[in-house]
């Protein structure tokens, strides 16, 4: 018998290969094995995603700066939990389409613009998910390169760092967004607004967890770091809208008070 992962000889009498450790699968794929198989990956209480997802919160630094330095199998690889938490941010768009679009309340600034035209534009954007998703990493990894660089790491260890915060952020948010979607849906726009603010305090506190800064060095630079953050995402938003606008998506009519 040889192992379908290495090819190499098995042991009959061994439930994992020693060359390359996988688990020795004698079972056919039914519906009882296949959710054993998930519980087991995801939810057993020594499986790596837990351990991640508890660690993340309670001691970032080992994981990130773990990684960094080469440890692989204590935790869940960046890219792996970010594929997790990109498949629940997909989930959550897709619900919002299909489901609690129309009672969503977009005008959160109050100006008297036309829902529609928010929730066209919301809806164009949401087309862009998966790079919006993605482009916030180097947009906040970029500042925390400039500023929060104690340990001197390069600019692609930082992406490491946001790709751990960004996706455990939204993988812990998650239920908590079904949740205001399910009983406040036209407050989900203000909650989105205050999740960005507090995704941005977990990182900052993420970065006191690994930086040595003191407290007033480090107080400052988390302001120019916000601040830098801000410039970034009014440059986006931007872009985004005139992009829009170029293509004849929304006109500038459409935001007028009616």
């Amino acid at each position: 018998m040889a192992c379908k992962n290495c090819n190499q000889p098995l042991k009959t009498d061994h439930s994992y290969c020693s060359h390359c450790g996988a688990k020795v699968i004698r079972n056919r794929l039914s519906f009882k094995n296949l959710w054993y198989d998930i519980t087991e990956r995801y939810f057993n209480l020594d499986n790596t995603f837990l351990k991640t997802f508890w660690h993340l919160f309670t001691k970032p630094e080992v994981v990130i700066m773990g990684y960094i330095d080469g440890v692989r199998k204590r935790y869940l690889n960046p890219i792996g939990y970010f594929g997790i938490a990109l498949t629940l941010s997909g989930l959550l768009v897709f619900l919002i389409r299909k489901v609690f679009m129309d009672d969503i309340g977009m005008d959160i600034f109050d100006i008297g613009a036309d829902q529609q035209v928010f929730r066209d534009v919301f809806d164009s954007v949401m087309d862009f998910q998966a790079f919006v998703f993605v482009i916030l990493i180097p947009m906040l990894a970029f500042p925390s390169w400039l500023l929060f660089n104690s340990q001197r790491h390069i600019f692609s260890e930082h992406m490491v760092s946001f790709t751990y915060i960004q996706a455990h952020y939204t993988i812990a948010t998650f239920p908590i967004s079904i949740l205001v979607l399910s009983v406040a849906p036209n407050t989900y726009t203000s909650y989105g607004v205050i999740n960005v603010l507090v995704m941005l305090l977990y990182s900052l506190y993420v970065f006191k967890r690994i930086t040595s800064y003191g407290l007033g060095q480090f107080l400052f630079r988390s302001a120019v770091f916000l601040l830098l953050f801000v410039v970034e995402y009014f440059l986006v938003s931007n872009l985004i809208f005139l992009v829009l606008l170029f293509t004849g998506f929304v006109s500038l009519d459409s935001f007028r008070p009616g």
